[in-house]
């Protein structure tokens, strides 16, 4: 395994891009999650529209968490089943058609829930997919960069389309906005049909059926504890990150401030992701990226804390920067996983962290919202700082030795 070595030299983001099919699963990612953001905001729109609903009307972003659960953890041994190319193409294929029937004049709010359903369900099975196409595409030393750039590329293409997503509502109505989303998955398609190999898979074969070689691929992942503790934290450090985004809306209504500062407040933290990445990958070596995982995870969290003091928006945007800015503690997260993981076990293993991630991110949404109802929006991002500060020197301290253990036997 290249790039394992302490010594290892710290590569930038220009040995991922020197991959030409890394650039064509880049733009793929970058063109559909600009899309999902245009239309996730034509469908709050359209379903507001129709119901006068606000639960129905935020639905249509809880309904996009639940297949992690329910697909990508119950049927994760689909990557292991079909090779990953073919998985990501047919499933963004069958996405467009998904995406262009949700334009349909007329289609009732539950039939529109339910093609949300199908198009979260692809994504989910195919994410383990995609993450196994992007290690082939790369060699090892430019993994941890190339899977930060993909993760560039989803901030920015969210942040873009959702500002665009209200233009594009205004000029050529929700079904257009949504059609939009459709051709988004149509240029995907293209992309990863057109300009990635066709990389067999790393999985033996499957000794059995798609969900019971699940659940048993499951546990063989965390059986392994320095893994297992690993992707935990991976998923409880985002579960408690998200209260802010969550509460934009009532922290800003409660200081009397615009609404217009909620799209400021929802963008503030993506850009200090994107600083702290690019400086991450930027500075740090391979090796101190690694080991600075759990000190910078937990300081992500001392800015939450001074929401205790509930500070003016403005403050406050300042703080969720700061926070953002240790988001870099997920370059070390993802080269830790990508050593720890057996090949046999990578695609799995993704599929398996994308499903724990989004599902406790779901979670995370719903139980900030439930602990401002009873505490007030401030004092619930505090709440949620100490959470995050404890679960991550908790586990931290836990996993450590595991991991050197490990590390160490797979660098021999």
């Amino acid at each position: 395994m290249s790039g394992a070595g302490d010594e290892a030299p710290r590569v930038g983001y220009g040995e991922a891009l020197q991959s030409r099919e890394f650039r064509a699963l880049f733009a793929a990612q970058a063109a559909s999650i600009a899309g999902g953001s245009v239309a996730a905001v034509a469908l709050t729109i359209l379903v507001y529209d129709r119901t006068g609903s606000p639960f129905l009307a935020s639905l249509t972003f809880a309904v996009g968490f639940l297949p992690y659960v329910l697909v990508g953890g119950l049927l994760s041994s689909v990557v292991d089943r079909v090779r990953p190319r073919p998985l990501v193409s047919w499933s963004t294929a069958a996405a467009a058609v998904i995406a262009a029937a949700m334009a349909l004049p007329g289609l009732p709010v539950a039939a529109l829930l339910a093609l949300l359903f199908l198009l979260g369900s692809l994504s989910a099975l195919t994410g383990g997919a995609r993450v196994s196409l992007v290690r082939a595409a790369v060699h090892d030393d430019a993994y941890v960069p190339a899977r930060s750039l993909m993760k560039l590329a989803g901030q920015i293409a969210q942040i873009g389309g959702n500002a665009l997503g209200g233009a594009l509502v205004v000029a050529i109505g929700t079904s257009g906005a949504i059609l939009a989303n459709a051709a988004s998955f149509a240029v995907a398609w293209a992309l990863v049909t057109l300009l990635v190999a066709d990389h067999p898979g790393t999985a033996a074969p499957a000794q059995a059926g798609l969900l019971r070689d699940s659940l048993r691929g499951a546990r063989e992942i965390f059986a392994l504890p320095a893994l297992g503790r690993l992707m935990l934290l991976g998923w409880l450090v985002p579960m408690f990150s998200v209260a802010p985004e969550a509460l934009a809306a009532p922290y800003v209504s409660a200081h009397h401030a615009s609404p217009q500062l909620v799209g400021l407040w929802l963008a503030a933290m993506p850009l200090g992701t994107i600083a702290g990445d690019v400086a991450g990958v930027r500075f740090l070596r391979p090796e101190l990226q690694r080991r600075l995982v759990g000190a910078v995870a937990a300081v992500g969290f001392v800015p939450y804390l001074l929401f205790g003091l509930d500070p003016p928006v403005a403050l406050a945007l300042a703080l969720l920067v700061v926070s953002g800015l240790c988001g870099m503690w997920s370059l070390g997260y993802d080269g830790l996983v990508r050593r720890l993981a057996p090949d046999r076990l990578f695609a799995r293993t993704m599929t398996l962290n994308s499903a724990g991630l989004m599902t406790l991110q779901g979670a995370g949404f719903a139980l900030a919202g439930a602990v401002a109802q009873q505490t007030g929006p401030a004092w619930a991002v505090a709440i949620a700082g100490v959470c995050g500060i404890v679960v991550v020197v908790a586990l931290w301290g836990l996993r450590r030795a595991g991991t050197s253990a490990a590390v160490h036997n797979l660098s021999a």
